[in-house]
């Protein structure tokens, strides 16, 4: 397995695991992402997104998860249903072509942190992701000064 990963042009500023079957939506989302200054994972399924995560010894660290819901092998129900048991404190936001309401609500419900439709602006996009990635709980007050 190929771990694509790409390296902000400006300071980082979180880490983002992008997924998307949809070759053309991925790499506008990584691109969006990259020059706004985060550095991003991709994968085109959910079977790679997971192998991602738990490539090496150690499982890669990320900040958000920006996840399609359409896919093949493991859909992405299935891959945030992963995330969300194994990777709890990291923000899933939802970017699909599908706008249904009651999947937005039950997806809401398991603690997805948005719900966007395709198309969306970079603007809207990065603006959700990096509102994700502020929300990103793994080392938040463990700490005490």
């Amino acid at each position: 397995m190929t771990l694509h990963l790409h390296d902000s042009v400006n300071e980082r500023l979180g880490r983002v695991l992008v997924v998307d079957d949809e070759e053309s939506i991925r790499r506008i989302a990584v691109r969006s992402l990259t020059r706004s200054g985060f550095e991003v994972v991709e994968a085109e399924n959910g079977e790679r997104a997971i192998a991602a995560l738990n490539a090496g010894d150690n499982p890669l660290m990320v900040d958000a998860i920006l996840c399609d819901i359409h896919m093949p092998k493991i859909n992405g129900h299935e891959a945030i249903a992963y995330f969300r048991a194994q990777y709890p404190g990291v923000p899933i936001v939802v970017l699909t072509g599908y706008p249904e309401v009651d999947r937005a609500v039950g997806l809401m419900k398991t603690g997805v942190m948005d719900y966007l439709v395709k198309p969306i602006s970079k603007d809207d996009l990065v603006n959700v992701v990096a509102k994700a990635v502020q929300g990103h709980e793994i080392l938040k007050d463990q700490f005490v000064a």
